[in-house]
């Protein structure tokens, strides 16, 4: 909690101002990866890379986010939030304006790095800083679901907007595929403006370099063991791996089954980029209406199972529709991730503030920076195990085994711990 700014202090926003905020950085901070999504690839190889080459500029983006995840965390809870989520914009803005120039493999390699630290340096402090605040003015008691659904709605409605806008630059802007690039980094620009305008924080002491390396690695091992020895914050982080597993599997094998549905790659990217675009569309609406949703099934607990058991249920259609083919399997294929992305996203804001109720501002970062570990663990098993299983035997065996995992998920929302609000 802001500590000494309860009553209102200059650092402290009306809950209705840090909840308008909270969702314009969550739009901003989305809008980067979405202009830029469509068109990284192609870039890529048109600068003379070759796949594999790609996948490494792709798979070092990835390590970078897994081992900086819980470090990032801990620096935002250590030295504020505001300035760690304005280094992200920084490094992002560095990250697209290298990516639009680049021409050989090692220039992507670095911008990857710059969007690894960009990416980990992102994933928490917004949020974070918007809990403090409402904790701040009304208590730790606070309902947060109106404004964690409000976030994650108008990230997921970033991505909708931006992935087909980027996709169509190239076709209808002087540029070609560096357009792209450019217009992500101007986004990434005034992200880092909003931030320093908008975020407030209370005063914190300079830290020196020594306390930093002290503090920070002090602070992710409280988190972690939070984690471990906290029962029912231990089963919401298993969730969310689940979760990785099942998002990971329809990312990673739906652009192959459109493509096979419309008879070619090209075809199949468009058909991806609608059914993507429409799944973030869906997942904007799933978390706006989560508020809602739990109201009408009386409570956080039964929302989040019925949303999970729902994705799961969505999963297992996909499994099943591979036996249909033309516009019956397309319409499937595109309906079930689109069920998926919705249900997930319902079932995310309660299992969030479930969270969030279980920790106090010291070590709220962190947190959300284990979380995000967990689900990029998650998705990462599921890119091994169930790629391999696809290569082997089909997409559907692939999507069951991700259904059942979705569905074990709901069950560690049964019987667990008893509450708890704020334990610091």
């Amino acid at each position: 909690m802001l500590r000494g700014d309860a009553s209102g202090g200059a650092h402290v926003v009306s809950p209705r101002a840090a909840l308008r905020r909270y969702a314009l950085i969550g739009f901003l901070t989305w809008l980067p990866p979405g202009l830029m999504m469509s068109a990284m690839v192609l870039l890529m190889t048109s600068r003379g890379l070759d796949i594999a080459q790609v996948g490494v500029v792709v798979a070092v983006y990835s390590v970078v986010v897994v081992v900086l995840e819980l470090p990032t965390g801990g620096l935002a809870d250590v030295v504020g939030r505001r300035l760690v989520l304005a280094a992200s914009a920084l490094f992002s803005v560095a990250a697209l304006t290298l990516m639009a120039f680049a021409t050989s493999m090692w220039p992507f390699v670095i911008a990857s790095v710059l969007k690894g630290f960009a990416r980990a340096l992102s994933s928490g402090p917004a949020q974070a800083w918007y809990v403090d605040m409402l904790h701040a003015t009304r208590g730790p008691e606070a309902d947060l679901k109106p404004g964690l659904a409000r976030g994650e709605a108008m990230g997921s409605l970033a991505l909708f907007v931006a992935v087909p806008a980027g996709g169509f630059m190239p076709s209808f802007l002087p540029g070609g595929l560096v357009t792209p690039m450019i217009a992500a980094a101007v986004a990434a620009a005034v992200l880092f403006l909003v931030v320093l305008v908008a975020m407030p924080e209370p005063p914190r002491p300079r830290p020196s370099i020594r306390s930093v390396l002290r503090d920070v690695p002090v602070t992710i091992g409280s988190g972690l063991r939070l984690g471990l020895t906290d029962r029912r914050l231990g089963r919401l982080l298993c969730v969310v791996f689940a979760i990785g597993i099942g998002l990971n599997a329809i990312e990673l094998l739906t652009p192959g089954r459109l493509a096979s549905l419309t008879g070619g790659v090209e075809s199949g990217t468009s058909a991806y980029a609608l059914v993507a675009a429409a799944g973030f569309g869906a997942s904007a609406l799933g978390s706006w209406s989560a508020p809602w949703v739990a109201r009408v099934l009386g409570g956080a607990t039964r929302t989040a199972i019925a949303g999970t058991v729902t994705g799961a249920g969505a999963l297992a259609v996909l499994a099943a529709s591979v036996v249909l083919s033309g516009p019956a399997g397309i319409v499937a294929a595109g309906g079930a991730y689109i069920v998926l992305f919705a249900a997930v996203g319902i079932a995310e804001i309660q299992r969030v503030e479930m969270m969030h109720q279980r920790v106090g501002s010291s070590r709220r970062a962190t947190l959300m920076s284990v979380d995000s570990l967990q689900l990029q663990f998650g998705g990462m098993l599921g890119s091994l195990a169930l790629g391999y299983l696809a290569s082997r035997a089909g997409p559907a065996p692939a999507w069951g085994v991700a259904a059942g995992a979705t569905l074990l998920a709901a069950l560690l929302y049964v019987r667990r711990p008893a509450a708890r609000t704020h334990p610091e």
